[in-house]
């Protein structure tokens, strides 16, 4: 009988809970960056037509997550390691501004969302969850974002952090292997208290030490599982 309600629900969601089961998988990396997702396979997994596959596939184009190639297929986006010092300087530079910007300009009001956001992170460190993990840090960071009052700086910024979810997980990965894990509630506590000071110069100086210490142990993941220079897209081929 659950089977059956299951069957019903999923029927009367449409596009949206394709959309969501897709989402969470590709930032899960349960789908390879590289797997194709044809429409017709999705639409018999979902037991729908091929409308609400195809308007799911075409909002997680609009967040980056598959791309369309020339052949009209569709493909989950592939994580290329060339691109990668090009990401992080455009994630330091967006993420300086908005820190910067929120102990500036930050309010009572701002301070205690930032601080709520940091205690889910919190939670979310201690299930091991990476997609909690993930979506934590992010609406940590959009706390901020938020608190500097220029909505293009948070919308740019929030597209970077959407952009490097699945990079992060493979941070998260490093960061548990090597016991290190108790940094990232750290540094986003200090952050907060350089905020909550309204120190703008020390915001500014953790804000790109965060970037940093992401950079070097998303670097340190792929030294130690990947040749240089490799697409990510391979992974699943060569396991």
């Amino acid at each position: 009988m659950s089977d059956e309600i299951e069957v019903k629900r999923a029927r009367g969601t449409g596009w949206k809970n394709v959309y969501e089961t897709l989402r969470n998988e590709i930032l899960a990396l349960t789908l390879a960056p590289g797997q194709l997702l044809d429409e017709s396979t999705l639409a018999e997994r979902f037991d729908m037509s091929r409308s609400p596959v195809r308007e799911a596939l075409i909002r997680l184009a609009g967040e980056d997550l598959v791309v369309t190639l020339s052949n009209r297929s569709t493909i989950v986006a592939p994580i290329e390691v060339g691109t990668f010092p090009k990401y992080v300087e455009a994630l330091d530079i967006a993420q300086r501004m908005n820190t910067r910007l929120a102990a500036e300009l930050r309010t009572e009001v701002d301070l205690k969302a930032i601080a709520k956001r940091q205690k889910e992170f919190e939670t979310a460190v201690k299930t091991g969850d990476h997609l909690k993990m993930s979506e934590a840090n992010k609406q940590f960071h959009m706390a901020i974002a938020h608190a500097g009052r220029n909505p293009y700086l948070a919308a740019f910024y929030e597209r970077l952090l959407n952009q490097g979810q699945r990079m992060l997980h493979l941070h998260f990965e490093y960061l548990e292997r090597t016991h290190e894990g108790y940094l990232l509630t750290d540094e986003h506590n200090q952050m907060l208290e350089a905020i909550r000071a309204k120190n703008v110069d020390l915001a500014d100086e953790l804000a790109h030490a965060h970037t940093r210490q992401f950079q070097q142990n998303f670097i340190n993941f792929m030294r130690e599982n990947y040749t240089t220079d490799v697409s990510l897209a391979r992974r699943k081929a060569a396991e």
